[in-house]
């Protein structure tokens, strides 16, 4: 079985992710739990195997019926994604036609995120361009905890990544201290033709009763809230399986530079400004937000209340972050005594492409080509950029 490594017996359970196939495997000597691993054949004859052992280490190897090593022997496979920097992997061969390497986080992460892979062995390069890696590695990364925790046998379908279950109160939740539940706003956009929307996990967190969205002029829908990150303030959030959406954004798949201009899209003051969303424009003042956080972008570009959780693009339409937050100016012009103008902050793609692959969302990539209009860039994002609204208490929304 090529989807499993030396002395392995499986699949157990099953992992099937766009032509990826595999599941849990377990030691032939001792019967226990070893790894989940999935694999696809290429046209150039070679099977691509990913994987992930019971130690939570990855494994990448590759198999081809034309390999000719010597089982236990050691070599050196320099790989290369998407054209970045060239890394070496310490290959062991298990068989005759198949090696095996340990990969490091970083080198599985770039697996994760990566379209092309060259592997360069005894000097003959083999080319793989990789699709649906980012699901994949959370469904494997899904089957070794399941089975760690559950066994093997009552291995499943290690595709289906479990949300994290919702807490579900024994009695409807009722307005704290007797303060009534108030509507409360942010902003969201649909980043997968499946109904996938992102906002704020601040946005949602606290909700009594349902969770609303709506693109302008169109009738609200009830969203379900699929996963949350409180650390880096992301949520997602899933449309009803009958709602449509004529285009979802696109994440630009280049690094931002300081002084590179941005566009922020939002529902600010809902129910005080217009209905329709609102477009500031400004640049992006820094690569890292308050206390050096590299988790963030400085922008100057305005926002307020209400645009949370909402797109911030740059001049080609591509998102480049999720608009989260003004500095606390107040406390600042206590502290300083000056009052800051035009700093505000968004999650940058690589936080949200993290969160959206552990969320298994088939979201896409785009590389920045040629500049629009603001006005076209607006009129492109009408049809995925939606006003989130729900109840929120008091005090719910005092901890925002």
């Amino acid at each position: 079985m090529l989807a499993g490594f030396a002395n392995a017996a499986g699949p157990f359970g099953t992992i099937r992710v766009g032509n990826w196939n595999g599941g849990a495997y377990s030691n032939d000597s001792t019967g226990g739990f070893s790894h989940c691993a999935a694999s696809t054949p290429y046209a150039n004859g070679v099977t691509l195997l990913v994987g992930q052992d019971a130690n939570n280490s990855w494994l990448l190897g590759f198999a081809n019926p034309a390999f000719r090593f010597k089982k236990g022997e050691n070599l050196t496979i320099d790989v290369t994604f998407d054209g970045q920097a060239e890394v070496r992997l310490f290959a062991t061969a298990f068989s005759d036609v198949m090696v095996s390497a340990v990969l490091p986080t970083n080198v599985a992460r770039a697996l994760q995120k990566a379209s092309l892979m060259v592997a360069v062995a005894r000097g003959t390069p083999f080319q793989f361009s990789l699709t649906s890696t980012a699901p994949l590695v959370a469904a494997i990364t899904n089957c070794v905890t399941r089975v760690k925790a559950d066994g093997l046998d009552k291995a499943g379908d290690f595709t289906k990544v479990a949300a994290k279950p919702q807490e579900t109160p024994d009695k409807p939740p009722s307005p704290t201290a007797g303060k009534p539940a108030r509507a409360r706003t942010g902003t969201g956009f649909v980043v997968s033709a499946n109904g996938h929307i992102v906002t704020n996990n601040h946005v949602i967190d606290g909700c009594v009763g349902d969770i609303k969205g709506n693109l302008t002029g169109e009738a609200a829908m009830v969203l379900r809230v699929v996963s949350s990150d409180a650390n880096n303030d992301l949520a997602l959030l899933q449309a009803p399986s009958t709602a449509t959406f004529k285009d979802f954004a696109r994440i630009r798949d280049r690094s931002l530079r300081s002084g590179d201009s941005v566009i922020a899209i939002g529902f600010p003051f809902h129910g005080w400004l217009t209905s329709d969303f609102t477009v500031t424009t400004g640049i992006a003042s820094s690569l890292s937000g308050m206390r050096n956080d590299t988790r963030f972008l400085q922008i100057s570009a305005p926002v307020q209340p209400g645009n949370s959780g909402g797109p911030l693009f740059d001049t080609s339409g591509q998102i480049v972050g999720v608009v989260t937050a003004k500095i606390p100016a107040l406390r600042i012009a206590v502290a300083t005594g000056t009052i800051p103008e035009n700093i505000n902050f968004a999650i940058k793609t690589g936080m949200l492409r993290d969160f959206l692959d552990n969320s298994v969302v088939p979201y896409q990539t785009a590389e920045p080509k040629g500049e629009l209009k603001t006005t076209d860039i607006a009129g492109n994002a009408r049809p995925y950029t939606m006003l989130i609204s729900c109840n929120g208490t008091e005090q719910a929304d005092a901890k925002r």
